[in-house]
């Protein structure tokens, strides 16, 4: 059995960054994930007049409940999703004039139905270029709070931007979600506001954040469960090989870890305990149709491995996957094209059937760093993989091709 160390999670960094920043005192966060999107944020932190001080396995963060430190700021979120929706509504509770720009790629992800909802309750906030999307100045003078209806079918991160801005208001939130996708994203960040202080209670599809404000705390950040799906698929595909992943088990935030689940039904062993994960090969892999809305991260790395079932897989309500860093369900199905395997697609759904993918072939990965750690799964089994842009894992997990390496060649 080999066991991975795998890095921090960039969701659960991501958040307890932002509330470390609203809190009241200095908050200790361990293990936090060390990448491209968190370093991005931990740096407009820094922008925005919020102490930030890095160690090799700890970061320390002054929070300012009053808001940012600078009266004006220029802020780059990079390809960072989380930087450049968060960050925007962590400075609305604050005074001044803040500019957000991103990455091309950033700069073409939606970013609507936030800019709406913060208007909704009194931002100013203006979009420089395309309407809902970056770059974006943030006039701000403090939010009263209020109630609210918000669409969260394209991204949950638009609601949880707004229910970590809750407890900064005046008045507190009342927040309303027509269509919600990837739930459990939503869980991590109410579990993460309660245990910086936070009052929120749910009704239905009504959110009711009370306007505590938080409390600085020593938080530890779990491993990150969407990247450890790599090392399951491998262990899954790989006959005789188990892989534990520690500190990921019964007690995690993270929905993606529901992705062991997937390879159970497909005929992997899983034993989840609460020290950690564990799956093993059984030399079976099954076909299967799996809704996978809750874990839409998780959908290239089964993609990836579903040619090797013994039947077809198909993935359904994912249509989120295609306004994430690149449209991951038409990439997918373009890899596995260029690679022999039949595939279909519709606008929310791929199904895969079983094959032999044959190479050589390169990836082509749309700079997205889940196509290419996705893909070396199926190039456990398929020589002359190699990919367009192996750099973009940087973004999540930039030693990556080497831990998976060494995880592959060990006996």
């Amino acid at each position: 059995m080999t066991v991975i160390d795998i890095p921090g999670s960039k969701s659960v960094t991501a958040r307890a960054l932002f509330l470390a920043a609203a809190a009241q005192g200095t908050t200790t966060l361990l293990r936090p994930l060390v990448s491209d999107d968190t370093e991005g944020f931990a740096e407009g932190l820094g922008s925005l007049g919020y102490a930030v001080r890095r160690e090799s396995d700890a970061w320390h963060i002054e929070g300012r409940p009053a808001g940012p430190g600078a009266d004006t700021a220029d802020v780059y979120c990079r390809d960072g999703a989380t930087t450049a929706r968060f960050l925007p509504t962590l400075v609305a509770a604050g005074h001044g004039t803040y500019r957000f720009d991103a990455s091309p790629q950033m700069r073409r992800r939606p970013l609507g139905p936030l800019s709406t909802a913060l208007r909704t309750l009194g931002v100013d906030l203006r979009h420089g270029g395309k309407d809902g999307h970056h770059p974006l100045d943030v006039h701000a003078h403090g939010v009263k709070g209020g109630a609210l209806t918000l669409d969260a079918g394209q991204s949950s991160q638009y609601l949880t931007a707004l229910l970590m801005l809750g407890p900064l208001t005046a008045e507190g939130l009342d927040i309303t979600v027509t269509d919600l996708v990837s739930e459990p994203y939503v869980e991590i960040t109410l579990a993460m506001m309660r245990s910086f202080g936070a009052e929120v209670t749910q009704e239905g599809r009504t959110y009711r954040v009370a306007p505590t404000g938080y409390r600085a705390r020593t938080y530890g950040i779990e491993p990150d469960a969407s990247t450890a799906s790599y090392f399951f698929a491998a262990a899954a595909l790989e006959p005789g090989r188990s892989v534990t992943v520690p500190g990921l088990g019964t007690g995690a935030l993270q929905g993606d870890l529901g992705f062991v689940d997937v390879l159970r039904r497909m005929g992997a062993d899983v034993e989840i305990t609460d020290a950690g994960t564990t799956v093993r090969s059984t030399g079976t892999l099954r076909g299967l149709t799996v809704n996978m809305r809750d874990i839409s991260d998780t959908m290239p790395t089964l993609a990836a491995l579903a040619p090797f079932a013994d039947g077809a897989v198909r993935i359904e309500d994912v249509a989120n996957t295609r306004v994430k860093e690149c449209d991951r369900l038409d990439a997918c199905a373009e890899n596995l094209r260029r690679l022999g395997i039949t595939v279909e697609t519709g606008p929310d759904w791929i199904e895969i059937h079983p094959g032999t993918p044959t190479g050589p072939a390169e990836i082509a990965t749309h700079g997205d760093h889940r196509i290419v750690m996705s893909f070396a799964v199926t190039a456990l089994r398929t020589p002359g993989i190699t990919f367009d842009d192996p750099g973009c894992v940087k973004k999540t997990f930039p030693d990556f091709h080497r831990v998976f390496d060494a995880f592959v060649h060990t006996p």
